[in-house]
């Protein structure tokens, strides 16, 4: 087994002077890796994390060896490497396989240098080692006492595998614990989105009209930091709930078929395939820009655009620009891939300060309580995600209201409601 694949070791030092940074912004981390150092309660087991190689996940790296954890990492997609972060952590012994600008073959053969160290815990971002793992690998089972999964696309993928009684070990939903969907995906997304957007083209956001495609908790903040901008904010959306609620957030709601003619800037965040297709394209605007900010690069149908297209020029990092026949001109960011972590830094450390400190308190739980578990996809369970946002409202500074006896008493009884 290879010790480390990566662009340059030279890079280690500029990744270290950024890993610093990132970690002094995640103190909810910190305070767990201090904790893992004194218990180590990972001790004798293999991590294989599949995940985004940012400086915030260097700090998640740290505090799972500072648990006592042999790791691998690897990149969960190809143009989310940090280069420098990657050396960095090479250059500590970490066992790292991940490089920018990855071709699919290079990519599955991180994966697959990664599984050498024959994990006990599997960390994904979109599920690509457990189903790895599960497609080709079925030998490893038998030591995995389960994974965590942290993103949405991840999460509805692992769900369709458990229906289907193909998942063969049990996965926590880290995506889903209320302290990282509701400010990992809607601020940290939002966020991160928007600075993608603007690093790769320097638009104007005010006057524009700007479709939302997906009014989950990632749409939720992309949509309102678009509209923070000045932008004219539509959102498209199948699920008649959501669309309702943005609604009465204030925001436009149609289908793509329509938004398609309006729309200056198009953004995708479903999980889904082909949310914008070949009939969409046939009548967007000259100059439309298309990107998405899910997890897959299927969100848009390149094949589709290429196939209406004459010619397609690399106009500048991150933008291509393809010729219709009929001379329009569509732009696509970051090939379709994930805009925010493509042509930005990704979530800001703030927010994956609790993302990741729900997946080290996930990893030791799995540790300690994985062969008990069932092969379904779980929840955080309720006492981790509280004790993060504790954590986090305390390293705010940030004191709130403890109930008095008489109330306990009163929320917990069925007779005192008069």
């Amino acid at each position: 087994m290879r010790d480390y694949i990566i662009k340059d070791i030279g890079l280690a030092e500029a990744g270290e002077q950024r890993i610093e940074w990132s970690r002094r912004h995640m103190p909810v981390l910190q305070k767990i890796r201090e904790q893992f150092e004194k218990e180590r309660p990972l001790e004798g087991i293999n991590v294989v994390a599949c995940l985004h190689v940012t400086v915030e996940t260097a700090n998640l790296i740290h505090t799972l060896k500072a648990g006592g954890a042999g790791i691998a990492l690897t990149a969960s997609n190809p143009l989310s490497t940090q280069d420098d972060v990657a050396a960095a952590l090479a250059s500590e012994g970490i066992k790292v396989f991940a490089i920018r600008g990855e071709n699919e073959e290079q990519y599955y053969e991180c994966i697959e240098e990664a599984l050498k160290i024959k994990p006990h815990v599997t960390l994904d971002d979109g599920a690509d080692t457990i189903a790895l793992i599960h497609s080709k690998h079925q030998d490893l089972i038998r030591d995995i006492k389960g994974g965590c999964e942290e993103t949405t696309t991840g999460v509805i993928r692992l769900r369709a595998m458990a229906a289907d009684g193909a998942l063969r070990y049990p996965v926590i939903a880290v995506n889903d614990a209320e302290t990282k969907m509701m400010f990992d995906n809607r601020y940290g997304t939002g966020q991160s989105t928007v600075h993608g957007i603007m690093n790769a083209t320097n638009i104007l956001f005010a006057g524009k009209t700007i479709v939302v495609a997906g009014y989950g908790w990632c749409g939720r903040g992309i949509a309102s930091r678009s509209r923070g901008f000045g932008g004219n904010v539509v959102i498209v959306e199948v699920e008649p709930r959501k669309a309702l609620e943005a609604v009465m957030d204030g925001f436009r709601v149609m289908p793509m078929t329509e938004a398609a003619k309006i729309g200056d800037l198009f953004i995708t965040v479903t999980g889904d395939i082909s949310v914008i297709r070949k009939e969409h394209f046939q009548v967007m605007k000259d100059q439309a820009i298309v990107c998405n900010s899910g997890h897959f690069n299927v969100e848009i149908d390149i094949p589709a655009l290429a196939e209406l297209s004459n010619q397609v020029n690399q106009i500048k990092n991150d933008v291509q620009e393809y010729v219709l026949k009929d001379n329009r001109r569509i732009y696509l960011l970051a090939e379709g891939r994930l805009v925010n972590l493509a042509s930005a830094f990704g979530h800001p450390p703030e927010v994956m300060d609790m993302s990741f400190a729900n997946q080290a308190l996930a990893v030791r739980y799995i540790n300690e309580k994985g062969k008990s578990l069932e092969n379904q996809v779980y929840r955080v369970p309720v006492e981790i995600d509280n004790r993060v946002a504790k954590l986090k409202l305390e390293a705010m500074g940030i004191e709130i209201e403890t109930l008095t006896e008489e109330q306990d008493r009163y929320l917990h009884s069925w007779t005192l409601g008069t």
